[in-house]
């Protein structure tokens, strides 16, 4: 079958689901399980990329691969998740590969919708919306902050409800065709690869597609810690993407740093001309009413602060680093 011809085939076509794994031997087996629960009707085949874990993940995945006819083990020794993509998606060789992550839930049925809807758009990628499954207060304060529109600035995958082309989705759904003739993702970056890789598609001419009936379940990060730590690499290395993609910048990506910005010099300026002082209670305001409708309104507003100051600090130290040329 040629690059193309699986689209219009009759015939289910086989997939290749690509899975970056360390330190996951806790969750591995129930990962893989979620992903057979799928019954995709055609041929679908497991593809770990596992780097180096201290918790037995490695000789666990080994264990399953063995005893198993659909699941194989690359090596990844950078232990980064580009690389491990990568090493698994050139370890296959279906037309169509989907990412899915270690902790991830697939919707039901979504392999099968998803592959339908490549072929009806004709599109490069497909994907849905990025569902939050919390277990405790916090991390369902965190689930509230990063849906609402001040914490998403209305990005598809986060609150989207009509299909249409976008720029980004969540993980993905992919032709492998396309991935390969841009030399699949970008393994100098350890976060933001996916949002980089399609603005490589779309550049190519190609369509990035969010269709709201695929969803992907995913867990919160359950401290305040790993919450920051998050969304400061993910301002670090989205610095790092808009360098070399100046044109990607999207108005929601300002919300943080704007919002930010504001308090500080609202606040500075405030304490000799009081009317500037409006800018920061504006902000507090415009998170208040972002928070005063969920679960609990104080935690998630701190949450909501929490995002865009580590977002914030994340793109400005990663901004500066680069002028420096480190």
């Amino acid at each position: 079958m040629s690059d193309t011809a699986w689209r219009a085939d009759p015939a289910w076509p086989a997939v290749d689901v690509v899975m970056p794994i360390r330190n996951e031997a806790a969750h591995l087996e129930a990962a893989i399980a979620s992903v057979r629960a799928q019954a995709y009707p055609g041929e679908m085949r497991i593809i770990l990329g596992v780097g180096p874990s201290d918790d037995g993940t490695e000789a666990l995945a080994a264990t399953i691969a063995d005893h198993s006819d659909d699941v194989v083990v690359v090596t990844n020794p950078s232990g980064r998740t580009p690389s491990a993509l990568n090493r698994a998606i050139r370890a296959g060789s279906a037309p169509v590969v989907v990412r899915v992550d270690g902790h991830s839930v697939l919707s039901d049925g979504y392999v099968q919708r998803a592959v339908e809807t490549l072929r009806e758009t004709g599109a490069a990628n497909v994907g849905g919306t990025q569902r939050p499954e919390p277990t405790t207060p916090f991390e369902r304060a965190v689930a509230d902050a990063t849906s609402s529109w001040l914490g998403t600035g209305g990005a598809s995958y986060k609150v989207g409800t009509e299909a249409h082309s976008t720029d980004t989705v969540y993980l993905g759904v992919f032709d492998r065709a396309s991935i390969e003739s841009l030399g699949l993702f970008d393994e100098s970056l350890i976060r933001n690869q996916d949002y980089e890789l399609n603005i490589r598609l779309r550049a190519a001419g190609g369509v990035v597609w969010f269709d709201p009936a695929l969803s992907v379940g995913y867990r919160p990060r359950p401290t305040w810690a790993k919450l920051a730590r998050q969304y400061y690499e993910y301002g670090w290395w989205k610095s790092v993407v808009l360098r070399r993609h100046p044109s990607s910048l999207r108005l929601r990506q300002l919300i943080p740093p704007v919002g930010i910005a504001g308090v500080l010099l609202g606040s500075i300026i405030g304490s000799r001309w009081r009317p500037a002082l409006l800018v920061p209670l504006a902000y507090v305001a415009a998170v208040g009413a972002a928070a005063r409708s969920t679960r609990s309104p104080w935690r998630t507003a701190v949450v909501l602060s929490t995002t865009h100051v580590s977002w914030t600090a994340g793109i400005t130290a990663g901004w500066l680093r680069q002028r420096r040329g480190q």
